[in-house]
């Protein structure tokens, strides 16, 4: 007489196996990991095109007569070469530069603390001796020496202007850097949020734009705690 009951349990049992359970949870970890895939290309994607396609509110080829003006300009720091700014850094101080001659401004907020790169003063007073080189009165420059962030380049120079009495800003920066430094102004209750963004002709910008895509998605995550 045929074991019916044998030939039902040794089926339940290959069902069950550790073979068949390890090629299921590899199915999941698989497609897991394809969606998790193609979810960080698309999110990567749509902030690259944010970045990159930035333009202000204020842009260095429209003039000031057509633009916002405002109590002060906020420039954002970057790296120091022997103690004065990078050709990078003089491509948004001179931004600044432009604006002020034009009365977008009549003061000046550079913000940067001090570098790792060997440097013996902080980007701040790297730009400010930038900027008296150029003809601007040092009674119009006000620098933030502290600042290691940009997060913390628009708290600091807040407080400035709040010390001061300053009610309104333009912050000047790189386009592919405006995005995220709008953002945060915006947080940090800037009213209303001026952006002026200069184009580079000296940067790397496929590296400055990837890189800006890391920094970007740290600061959303941040800013989800403050």
């Amino acid at each position: 007489m045929r074991d019916f009951t044998r030939g039902r349990f040794e089926l339940t049992t290959n069902l069950y196996s550790p073979k068949r359970k390890r090629k299921k949870w590899l199915r999941v970890f698989f497609w897991a990991a394809a969606i998790g895939f193609v979810a960080l290309v698309a999110w990567c994607a749509s902030l690259y095109y944010v970045i990159t396609h930035y333009e202000g509110t204020v842009r260095d080829e429209v003039s000031v007569s057509t633009s916002a003006r405002a109590d002060t300009g906020i420039v954002l720091g970057a790296t120091l070469w022997n103690d004065k700014p990078s050709p990078g850094l003089q491509e948004r101080l001179n931004l600044a530069l432009r604006l002020y001659r034009e009365g977008a401004f009549e003061h000046i907020i550079v913000t940067g603390g001090l570098d790792d790169n060997g440097a013996t003063v902080t980007e701040a007073e790297g730009m400010k001796r930038y900027l008296l080189e150029q003809g601007v009165p040092e009674s119009a420059i006000m620098a933030e020496p502290l600042s290691r962030s940009t997060y913390e380049n628009l708290v600091n120079s807040r407080k400035l202007m709040e010390d001061q009495g300053w009610r309104t800003a333009i912050i000047v920066t790189h386009n592919y850097h405006g995005s995220r430094a709008a953002d945060i102004a915006k947080k940090l209750d800037f009213a209303p949020v001026q952006v002026a963004v200069t184009k580079s002709t000296v940067l790397k910008m496929s590296y400055h734009n990837t890189r800006e895509v890391l920094a970007y998605t740290k600061w959303l995550g941040t800013k989800l705690f403050l």
